[in-house]
């Protein structure tokens, strides 16, 4: 698994789906500010890296997860990644949305599923965790046995960590903030005083553009 996270940390780096702007920092969703940003939606774009991320998830899966019965995958990011490695284990798909739909059937989950079937979710990317693990609820509450969460990166925040050990949902990822940053550093992709700024971000993330 070492040797892959590099592989997919050499990937998000060549297709540029990490972006650095220390100096004109991204707000997130959470509302938190960010001198890195991952757009893992680039990777649809690049079939090698597409190919490569899809047969991981297969890989893991079947060595984690043998007697699940479907993959769902969280949207929408994660949504057609889930789609493809269901294709290739030969497993139904679904896929969760944030929310109910306001119109049509209502639907917060897509797709045929029924109770009690062993699911397990696909995400994209983790920050602070909280729409992949409002996922895992939605499926809970619809009666699904969530076996575990995988996803392609994760930024490892303690906050997530907390948030899933909360949940009692296991997560399990192909890449991670960690092996970027040292993939970064070895591949001349970032400089010395950009690790530095990384690595005060990563030490408190809610608060690091407020200061």
């Amino acid at each position: 698994m070492e040797n892959s996270a590099k592989r997919i940390a050499e990937y998000l780096l060549q297709i540029k789906a990490i972006k650095l702007q220390p100096a004109n920092p991204f707000t997130w969703a959470s509302g938190w500010k960010s001198p890195i940003y991952c757009d893992n939606r680039k990777i649809l774009s690049f079939p090698e890296a597409r190919s490569y991320i899809r047969d991981s998830f297969v890989s893991l899966i079947r060595e984690l997860y043998p007697h699940a019965d479907m993959v769902a995958g969280v949207a929408t990011g994660a949504i057609p990644h889930g789609a493809i490695a269901a294709d290739k284990l030969g497993l139904p798909f679904i896929y969760v949305r944030s929310g109910a739909k306001d119109h049509g059937l209502g639907n917060q989950i897509e797709g045929y599923y029924e109770k009690g079937q062993k699911v397990v979710v696909i995400e994209d990317l983790i920050s602070t965790g909280s729409s992949s693990l409002n996922a895992v609820k939605a499926l809970r509450e619809a009666g699904c046995n969530v076996l575990g969460m995988v996803a392609i990166f994760t930024y490892e925040f303690n906050k997530a960590a907390d948030a899933f050990t909360s949940e009692k949902c296991t997560l399990h990822t192909l890449c991670n903030y960690t092996v970027l940053i040292e993939t970064a550093v070895k591949s001349g992709y970032i400089t010395e005083t950009n690790v530095e700024t990384l690595k005060k971000w990563r030490t408190d993330p809610s608060s690091w553009g407020n200061k």
